[in-house]
């Protein structure tokens, strides 16, 4: 349980114990006022009787009553009692009276306001009553009497409503930290749900980005092999060659993944070195013409943008090996002011559209041929997640029979954020 769900309980029980303090100061004064009063020693032990009655009569029936706020029976049993007993105490002995302090705001705790209120006005009238009934009082007595019992009933309303006022705002107050633990629990529930579907997020453009993509490369150079073992064994054995590189890339690109570090390629080299091993590891997996460039002067890049780079320049190329049937493709990367462009244009198929974003093409790669990616067109989908995250824009324009062009622009300041 959270502090904030304990804090409540705990409020009402520090709240009860100054109460019950209170409570116990109330019936020691007026037993002690009784025991010195001069009335007959068989009238003292009768008051004295009747309100030492109403401590087991509130601590079993009235104190869990009030601490649980609840509303039975059991909400009239008790201040029926309590008033019972009050009265047979004031008629033995008026000094009993002063028990009022305490009664009223019992009366309070476990009524309904306008009945509380009721009874406590009673209770007050009572000794003015008894020493009426009883005759002999001088006017006077009666007088302040009177006045010291109405005097008791505006101050017994006042207290009443006060303490009524305390008890709603602990229930109210109760009710808000119950609300507040809850509504924690559920944005825990819902931070941790997000947690998880952002790392599987992650983990799958990861896994298509490196292991996908290597063993799509592998199983095309496998078939490559299958094809040339007889006819022509020197290419096979060049095309095992690259098998061997290419999967041995791949599972250093696994393990660097899934620890979560900086990609293999980019450990020991700039982006613009990690970007023309990729053009020349296409070159040697398809044969197809790929021209790499720089523009720009060269510097150093936030980690984020290279990342968002070299796995565009991956899936654009990818991609031209699945799809464009291309003849040769031109990768460039350019370094202008205040930001950073890559740009992977093929002379292939391309499809129908002049511009569109990466959401328009994840609804075209039915009819598209180099928006066709694995996964159900996981990779490009990926690939714009990859280059929003960090404050990029990524474009296409294609046309059928004029090839594809894809590129990427990052814009250094928000990269490096």
């Amino acid at each position: 349980m959270t502090r904030e769900a304990r804090r409540a309980p705990d409020a009402r029980v520090r709240w009860f114990g100054l109460w019950d303090s209170y409570f116990v100061i109330c019936y020691l004064v007026t037993t002690g006022l009784v025991f010195t009063s001069g009335v007959p020693q068989g009238l003292r032990l009768i008051a004295i009787g009747a309100l030492t009655l109403i401590v087991p009569w509130y601590a079993g029936l009235g104190r869990p009553l009030m601490l649980r706020h609840e509303s039975d029976r059991r909400n009239t049993v008790f201040p029926v009692g309590l008033f019972v007993l009050f009265g047979v105490a004031t008629a033995a002995d008026l000094m009993s009276s002063f028990a009022l302090f305490a009664v009223v705001p019992m009366l309070m705790m476990s009524l309904a306001t306008r009945p509380a209120l009721v009874l406590g006005v009673l209770g007050n009238l009572l000794p003015v009553t008894m020493m009426w009934l009883r005759g002999g009082a001088a006017g006077p007595a009666v007088l302040f009497v009177l006045l010291a019992s109405l005097l008791g009933i505006a101050l017994s309303a006042l207290l009443g409503l006060w303490i009524k006022r305390v008890v709603r705002q602990n229930k109210e107050h109760a009710a808000l930290i119950e609300e507040l633990r809850q509504n924690r629990e559920q944005v825990a529930r819902l931070s941790h749900q997000a947690g998880i579907s952002a790392e599987r997020e992650r983990l799958a453009r990861e896994i298509h980005d490196t292991l996908a993509q290597s063993l799509t490369s592998i199983i095309s150079l496998v078939q490559a092999v299958d094809a040339e073992v007889e006819a022509a064994p020197a290419a096979a054995r060049q095309h095992l060659a690259l098998v061997g590189r290419v999967a041995k890339e791949s599972l250093v690109e696994a393990r660097a993944f899934v620890a979560d570090r900086t990609p293999a390629s980019l450990q020991e080299s700039s982006l613009a070195q990690a970007l023309r091993r990729q053009a020349d590891g296409l070159t040697a997996q398809t044969g197809l013409l790929v021209r790499f460039a720089v523009e720009g002067d060269e510097r150093p890049l936030p980690m984020a943008a290279n990342v968002v780079l070299l796995r565009a320049a991956q899936e654009a190329g990818a991609n031209v090996r699945k799809h464009a049937d291309a003849r040769a493709v031109d990768m460039v990367l350019r370094y202008g002011a205040g930001q950073v462009g890559l740009r992977v244009a093929d002379d292939g198929n391309g499809f129908d559209g002049a511009a569109a974003s990466a959401a328009e093409r994840d609804e075209e790669r039915g009819a598209a041929g180099q928006s066709q990616g694995d996964g159900g067109g996981f990779g490009l989908r990926g690939m714009a997640a990859r280059v929003a995250e960090i404050g990029g824009v990524m474009s296409v324009v294609s046309e059928p029979g004029a090839g594809t062009a894809v590129e990427v622009k990052v814009p250094l300041e928000e990269a490096a954020e």
